[in-house]
């Protein structure tokens, strides 16, 4: 049997394609890579035939150091806890294959450097592409955050991948309560063995912030701008990925950032109002009920009520609204008439679960009170007003909430500052983009 790397003659009804064996995302579709470089897939079912012509040659790897990995004195001891994503794979160009490193030994092969900064503990805890996130595995993470802690690590490094990552890292500071070491979320825009790569810089930021600094709270680290200069340490619940590839995809939202790290490891603090490090602390996990229905619903032209229906099923929803807050709930004719429609629905959930406005804009805060139409979305129930948390960061809290406290308790406590996902009214109106300066 062929195996990827294997070089083979493929024969259809129409022609002959000789190639390497590549990975396929679809096991109905068999994919090869042509002499000149391209990837081709080819229906299964219209192979008539494979030969192999020549078996991929079984490279020798490194043989590793048997025992532990060498302590050295005054050093903190940080855990990286994998949890898949682009910023610990390499790829094989012979095979196209994607290469995860995640053992102590690998990652100080990869990047050797750490071993200078902090001494290493490394391990998985799950490989997965980060849209495929539930609140089962928010869990799972500060569950082996937590026995890292107990076993002694003075900092957790999590890698993961970049698409979710902000709603993870919101979702680690509202279960990880009382914490009293640093956790510092860490993704990769590029893979490791790019010349472009962001991984290294971000990991050495995060262990150098965790080693020199004494912050005590879960942040982000990413790059601070396109070039390799520095990192930026960016709030947990204030923070969200502003683009799809560029590498310094993440903003803060409404705050500045909490610090820079510089290449060379030096640390520049933009502000200090944080929880400070405290060994002694006694981490409370209060985790999430892992079945819970929480909805996010996005305001937008040409809306129907159906769209709110589905959501009488669940436990919470979250509204992504136009501006300061709002939805198409007016009627001006016979073309608006469906927004009639569309109150009603939210009037009929915010009866029935707690329903709390957002702002599509990111940027700016929630306040019903300036237009009619937000007017009566608060007087129908609709929670938020005058808060400025993200959409993302709305619907973990809303979940965490619904997860540790009565229902009826809610509306009290969505205005609530747990975790610093409210901002001070225009702390950081400079520029809202959250430029590094």
């Amino acid at each position: 049997m062929a195996k990827e790397g294997d070089r083979v003659r493929v024969r259809t009804k129409k022609e002959e394609i000789e190639g390497l064996l590549m990975p396929s995302l679809k096991e109905d579709v068999l994919v090869l890579k042509l002499d000149n470089g391209y990837n081709i897939g080819l229906e299964k079912k219209k192979i008539l035939e494979m030969k192999i012509i020549k078996r991929q040659k079984k490279r020798e790897e490194r043989k590793r150091a048997k025992g532990k990995i060498k302590v050295r004195k005054g050093l903190p001891l940080v855990s990286i806890l994998h949890c898949g994503g682009t910023i610990a794979s390499k790829i094989d160009y012979e095979t196209g294959a994607v290469k995860a490193k995640f053992s102590p030994e690998e990652i100080l092969e990869m990047f050797p450097e750490l071993g200078k900064i902090v001494n290493l503990r490394s391990r998985l805890v799950a490989n997965m592409m980060s849209e495929n996130m539930r609140l089962a595995h928010y869990n799972l993470i500060a569950k082996e955050i937590e026995k890292e802690i107990k076993a002694g690590a003075e900092g957790v490094i999590v890698t993961h991948g970049t698409d979710t990552l902000h709603y993870t890292a919101a979702a680690l500071a509202f279960v990880l309560e009382n914490l009293g070491v640093p956790i510092l979320l860490v993704g990769a825009q590029r893979s490791s063995d790019r010349g472009s790569s962001d991984a290294f810089l971000n990991l050495k930021s995060a262990a150098n912030f965790i080693a020199k600094g004494d912050f005590g709270e879960v942040g982000i680290c990413m790059h601070a701008s396109v070039e390799d200069k520095a990192s930026v340490i960016l709030p947990a619940c204030k923070s969200r990925k502003m683009h799809s590839s560029r590498r310094d995809a993440f903003k803060s939202i409404n705050v500045e950032p909490w610090a820079l790290v510089k290449e060379e490891g030096e640390i520049k603090w933009l502000r200090k109002s944080y929880a400070k490090k405290d060994l002694e602390k006694k981490l409370k996990l209060r985790l999430f009920k892992e079945d819970l229905k929480v909805g996010l619903v996005k305001a937008h032209p040409q809306m129907f009520a159906e769209e709110l229906k589905i959501f009488s099923k669940f436990e919470g929803l979250v509204l992504e609204g136009t501006g300061l807050g709002h939805f198409p709930t007016e009627v001006y004719d016979n073309k608006t008439k469906e927004h009639e429609l569309i109150m009603k629905e939210i009037e009929k959930l915010a009866r029935k679960i707690p329903a709390v406005m957002t702002t599509q804009t990111i940027f700016g805060e929630v306040d019903m009170e300036v237009y009619a139409p937000g007017r009566k979305l608060k007087e129908k129930g609709v929670g938020g007003n005058g808060l400025d948390m993200t959409p993302e960061t709305a619907l973990i809290k809303l979940a965490w909430l619904l997860s540790n406290y009565d229902k009826k308790e809610i509306k009290d406590l969505w205005g609530k500052n747990f975790r610093g996902e409210i901002s001070n009214k225009r702390i950081y109106e400079e520029d809202f983009l959250g430029g590094i300066k």
